[in-house]
């Protein structure tokens, strides 16, 4: 006999998942459930790490995290960025509850995130005021820049711009290379 699956997920919920290598994350109860990256995925996580790290140590208004994470907005809210940047201060607390303030999300496309990345999750950061949400598309060599009012994404296939507030220097981030074969 199968035992029912329930309908809506809170983060507790999530949280008490198995850890079978799958993520688990949660919007608004909605149980997304994305299988381990690619190789490709990952080489694009490392490549953009490799440029926001030194940028975030010339101007320290954040820290970059990478996935596995749980940044939670609610008690219905989970999600896991590939990357993503927190204010300073949230930073320092090393409490996973106080990061609630992100300056930058990145999501790498899976062919399983799709939907996820580019509506739910888009909409979930748009709302909560994340001033830059990168939705990062291996296949199509793009990179799709969301901001809290934009009803449309800049698509973006040479180069991407970050400038947090209060930082008079931009990051510049050179597509092609970030695609480019090993």
């Amino acid at each position: 006999m199968a035992m029912a699956l329930p309908l809506y997920y809170s983060a507790e919920m999530v949280r008490a998942l198995p850890d079978d290598g799958n993520r688990y994350e949660t919007v608004h109860g909605e149980l997304l459930v994305s299988p381990a990256p690619r190789h490709v995925h990952q080489l694009v996580v490392a490549r953009l790490m490799e440029q926001l790290q030194p940028y975030l140590r010339a101007h320290p208004v954040g820290v970059l995290l990478p996935s596995p994470a749980d940044v939670s907005s609610g008690s219905d809210t989970l999600v896991q960025p590939d990357l993503f940047v927190v204010e300073i201060g949230q930073a320092r607390t090393m409490e996973w509850p106080q990061l609630q303030h992100l300056l930058l999300a990145i999501e790498i496309v899976s062919p399983s995130s799709r939907r996820a990345d580019r509506f739910t999750k888009r909409v979930l950061y748009q709302r909560a005021g994340i001033p830059d949400y990168w939705v990062v598309d291996i296949e199509a060599t793009a990179i799709e820049r969301w901001t809290p009012d934009a009803t449309a994404p800049d698509l973006l296939r040479e180069t991407v711009q970050w400038q947090p507030a209060g930082v008079t220097t931009a990051l510049s981030v050179d597509i092609p290379a970030l695609f480019a074969p090993i």
